[in-house]
Order: C-alpha cells, then structure tokens, then sequence
C-alpha cells in the first residue's frame, strides 16, 4: 500500500494534508464498556428482584434518559439522575417499562434488574450519595427497538412534576443512502431524542410519507431507475408528538437513459485517491450523494510525473484494492483474483450506470509537477509514456482521456521550472498527436492575472488548439500562509477596495484568458469545495490581521465545507464569496447561494462550464455539487 503524502492542489504555499487518524470503532467502545461493566462489578441483569420501596422523597429527584448510540442490532441508553432537592439522597433507584422485545443486555454503574418488561436502575455502594444540585448517570446496552416508558425515580415521577415532562422529540439525523440500485435503496438515519423516549419514525419520500418505522433504517423500494428521489424523517414520542423534519437526501437510482446535458455545460469534479483512506471517501459515494447524476466529467487526481514520464500515483487505491459489497457502485464484491479492482474498478462501474459521464485521469498537480520540466525536454517521449499507461489494457474502457495538471510552467510553484515560455505548448501539441482527436485532452491552468504574473509566463493561448478545455484554477488566490493575513477571500469573483493583490481574482483571469485569444467556450471556472481560514483574528471584515492559520481537520489553515457549514456558517459576502469570523477564527468558501452566482456569471461569460475541488469536500447530499449542476442549467 502507498503511503505518500496526499496532494491537495493550491496555488500558493502549504503542506500536503495529512492523513487523519481512524475514528474509533463500535467495537472499540464496546469493549470499553464490558470494561466498565467489570471493574464495577454490574449485578448481570438475568436475575429477576423484586422492587423495594423508594429511599427518597419523589420531587426530590429527576431522571432523563438518552439514546446514546444505535447499531442496528443493538444500542446504548444512559440515566441520568439529578438531586432538586434541598438535602443530600443517600440512594436512587430508577424504574421504567420497556415494549416487549427491548430488553437490557449489560449495565455499569448501576444494579439493573427486571420482572418481566419492567425495569430498575438502582445505585451501586460508591454512587448512592448525590448532594443538592448534583448529577449522575449510569449505562447500559440493550437489544430492540422501543422506548422506555413510565418512569419514575424513587417512586415518583421523573421530572418531578408529570410522568415525563412535554417536550416534541428533536430532529432525526439527515438520512443517508447506501446499496442504491436501480429500483430499490436502504436509508440510516441517526436517532432523534426526547424526554419520554421515541416510540417511532415517519419516513417521507418527495414529501409524502411511505412508511413508519420503530428503528432508525428503512428499505425503499418499487422505484424507477434513472429518477431522483427526496427522503426526510420525522420522530415520534411515546405520546405521539411529532417533531421537526431532518434535513432533506436526494438520491438518484442508477440506469435509465441519462441525456445529455441541455446546455453542453462541463461539470467536473475531482476525485482523489488518497481520498479513499482517512477521508473514507469512495466513488460509491458519488451515487448516494446524488452527484453522480449532477456531473459530465471526473478528474481522476493524480498520476505521478516522473523522469519525464507519467507513472501510476498510488497503485493500491487505484487498481488494487479490494471493495466489498457495501462499498462497491453496484454491490458486488471483489474477489481475490478478478483482473482489476481498486477505484479504477469502480469507475468502470459507475459509468456502466452513468454511460454519458466521462473520466480523465490527471498527471501532477502541486506535488508531483516537478517532472514536467523534464518531459518538456522530449515532449514525444513524454506523450508516448502517457499514452501507454492511460490505454493500459486493465483500464483502457475506464478513461476518455487525459488531464495534465502543471503547477506551472516556466512558473514557481512547489519548486521553480525554467523550461521556457514555449515548453507548455510543445507538450500539449505532443500529448494531442498521440492522443488523437477521440480522446479528451485538458489541463488545469493558473488563474494569476497579475501583470507579468503566471498566466503570462507560458504560451496558454498557442496550446490552446490543442486542448477541449482549460480548467482555470480559480481558487486559492489568498490564505493562511500569510500568516499575519491580511484576512481576503481566497476565491473571489471579482475584485474589491483593499483586495491583497491585483489581478488575484476569477473575473480578471477569464479576461486576461479571453485576450489573449482563448475562447470562452474553452474555460471552466474554478470552485473550491472547501475553505482557507486564520485564527488570531479580531476584524470580522475582510482585510484584518491575524496570528497563524487557523485548525483544519487535515491540515491548518484549510477546511472542507461540510465542516465549515455548521461549524462556522457565513455572516457575510464580498466578491462573490461567503466569509464567516467564529470566535478568533476567519474563514472563506463558497456555499450554494454563492455558487449559483458565479454560475451565472460564468454563463454570461460564455465560459464551458465549471470544475471543482473536489467531490469529498462536500455535504453528504452534495449541495454544493447540485448548485453546479442547477446554475449551470
């Protein structure tokens, strides 16, 4: 297996991000749980003991309980016990109903026992005292599906006032789609909680309910290959109060006839491939997110450039490793001895479902741009070695062409290439030879329009003829390794009073593309599906100063939207983009009312469509992609 540095593309500085940690397991936290069980010596909960009487006064006390987690065969509850009176309780004992079928498995912290369905929770030696105003709780796992019912904490009702309290249960988590097929798929939802517990779930396809469901999964069935659908959940208590909506997951069952799209707009998206490790993102979830059905194209990032050829990246991520069945496109697992395996495997799934879409595999980017300079010296050469490997046998059906990603010519980037204004042109002349007019052939270009600055160091519009299109990174103008800022959004559409550097933003690179010669029907503009942010920083406006960059979950100073969406949502807009100040932090990204304005705009223009980096950085239901998709329309 590889385990070289991903390779995030940017225009200016940074590290390669690093790959985050496993979370920790169910299976993990179950058996720290079972430790937990011994070292308090649990009573097993097998033994049947009658009740005693309440030790303590019932207003004196609470009891709320929570859903903690839910696996499916099983889940685990919590009590949580409060003292509201004015004297120290020297025991507890909490007692509910559970429906026939739901029982207690193991317990710590507390006795629990049973006669029949009914249940206690009694303190164990060390946690019977609870002074005024203090709190304690005790777990447990269990089986089943139902909720605890009648519940009363030391014979009397659990808040203290009514048998238990009135409140709506809270929203479901937003449903996620896994084994989507043609005509049928399965929906998973996180629980939603309440203080009676939560007795069902109405499940609401396109706004209609099909179903209702005491777990927190359904299976859907009887639809239509090739249509888009709309899920949401809703909760329901043990007094049947009905609470608010979860979020909305669209998904498209694959197959059908997809048409092409109406306006012959690009819509690409990178795919990395060492997305598939800490990011455990996969093509799969181009299909459940939606996306898949929302795009024209896929940049397979990246291949490696090296001694003036191109060579594989990461030769376990793309072809060897093996996908089991609820991680492949179409469900069927690998096997040891099939021919090719790995993303490349699950892109020829894919587009057997989505014939329409087509797949590049691109050469470079940020780290791995430091071979080009080498293969212009013999672009021939270089042209024949990539031409080899994309048309590999293996995976020739899986790609329509190639990308290369140089990060830049006669240009510095990661390193500083000297090759000469003219060795762009030559290589892409080379690379469009031996590729011939049936293949794809594109590159992603800077988008510095300063004067004297990147765009005019190579020879953009002379290997232009050679290209279906330019990808213009337009992202990634300003961020965090200008560590003491100033803050500016670091892809904006246009310019603005106090902008960092002239020339650093979309408008002015499509323009200085445009006259040079380069048709808008060749650009795609650039969106980041992610943000750039500094902490230390006191202006909620654009242009503050700051200490650092600020944390990233992968590496500082950037942030994917999903994150940033919830954890620090916009509070304002300038240049066409989304900013937001959360505490001493400063972010800017796009989000899908911003996107639907560069789409616009990049309509105007004439431009061919838009790209984006890339597909993980966004939501679970791909709300950043359709905001492509739909402002492209």
């Amino acid at each position: 297996m590889s385990t070289s540095a991903p390779r995030r593309r940017r225009t200016y500085g940074g590290a390669p991000l690093s790959t985050a940690p496993p979370p920790r397991t169910r299976r993990t936290r179950f058996f720290t749980r079972v430790a937990a069980v011994v070292a308090a010596l649990a009573v097993p909960v097998t033994g049947l003991v009658a009740l005693a009487g309440p030790a303590q006064a019932a207003t004196s006390a609470t009891a709320t309980y929570t859903k903690v987690s839910d696996w499916g065969t099983g889940f685990e509850g919590k009590w949580t016990i409060k003292n509201t009176g004015t004297t120290t309780l020297t025991s507890w004992a909490v007692e509910w109903d559970y429906p026939s079928g739901t029982r207690v498995t193991s317990a710590w912290d507390a006795t629990v026992t049973n006669s029949g369905d009914h249940w206690t929770g009694r303190n164990v030696g060390w946690n019977g005292t609870l002074a005024p105003g203090n709190s304690i709780s005790f777990g447990f796992n269990g089986s089943g599906s139902g909720a605890p019912s009648g519940c009363k904490i030391n014979g009397g009702p659990c808040d203290g006032t009514t048998q238990p309290g009135d409140n709506p249960p809270s929203a479901p988590g937003t449903p996620t789609a896994s084994n989507v097929q043609e005509t049928s798929l399965s929906l998973a939802w996180t629980a939603a909680t309440d203080d009676k517990g939560i007795k069902n779930y109405d499940v609401h396809r396109n706004g209609s309910k099909i179903a209702t469901v005491t777990g927190t999964g359904y299976n859907d069935s009887g639809l239509t290959k090739g249509t888009t659908y709309t899920y949401s959940v809703t909760a329901r208590d043990t007094i049947d109060q009905t609470g608010p909506s979860s979020g909305q997951l669209s998904v498209t069952t694959p197959g059908g006839t997809i048409p092409p799209d109406p306006g012959g707009k690009v819509k690409l998206g990178y795919f990395t491939d060492w997305g598939t490790y800490g990011r455990n993102y996969h093509v799969k979830n181009l299909v459940t997110s939606g996306t898949a059905a929302k795009i024209t194209h896929i940049n397979f990032a990246f291949g490696n450039v090296q001694n003036g050829r191109c060579t594989v990246g990461d030769s376990y991520a793309d072809y060897e490793k093996a996908y089991t069945a609820d991680q492949s496109v179409d469900g069927v697992a690998d096997t040891w001895d099939q021919p090719l395996r790995g993303s490349f495997n699950q892109l020829r799934k894919l587009k057997k479902q989505y014939p329409n879409l087509k797949v590049l595999w691109s050469f470079g980017g940020w780290t791995w741009s430091g071979g080009f300079g080498q293969a212009a010296a013999n672009p021939a050469a270089f042209a024949d070695s990539c031409y080899s490997l994309v048309e590999d046998p293996r995976w020739a059906d899986v790609f329509d062409g190639i990308d290369l990603d140089w990060e830049y010519p006669n240009a510095c980037g990661l390193s500083c290439d000297t090759s000469g204004a003219a060795s762009f042109k030559n290589l892409m002349q080379a690379v469009r030879a031996k590729f011939g007019a049936n293949n794809l052939v594109t590159a992603a270009i800077t988008a510095d329009a300063s004067n004297g600055g990147k765009i005019d160091k190579a020879d953009y519009a002379g290997a232009a003829q050679y290209v279906d299109f330019y990808n213009v990174m337009t992202y990634d103008f300003f961020g965090a390794w200008a560590a003491q800022g100033p803050t500016a959004p670091h892809s904006p559409l246009t310019g603005y009073t106090g902008i960092p550097q002239e020339g650093f933003n979309s408008e002015a690179a499509i323009t200085k593309l445009k006259g040079k010669g380069i048709a808008g029907s060749k650009l795609n503009l650039g969106i980041g599906f992610y943000g750039r942010g500094w902490t230390g920083v006191t202006q909620a406006a654009p242009g503050g100063t700051a200490t650092g960059p600020a944390a990233g979950t992968y590496e500082q100073g950037i942030e994917d939207y999903k994150v940033l969406k919830n954890g620090c949502p916009a509070t304002g807009t300038i240049a066409g983009t989304a900013y937001a100040k959360c505490g001493s932090n400063w972010w800017s990204y796009d989000t899908p009312a911003t996107i639907a304005g560069k789409m616009t705009w990049a309509k105007q223009q004439g431009l061919r469509g838009a790209f984006y980096w890339e597909f993980s950085g966004d939501t679970a239901n791909g709300e950043l992609a359709n905001a492509v998709h739909t402002g492209l329309q």
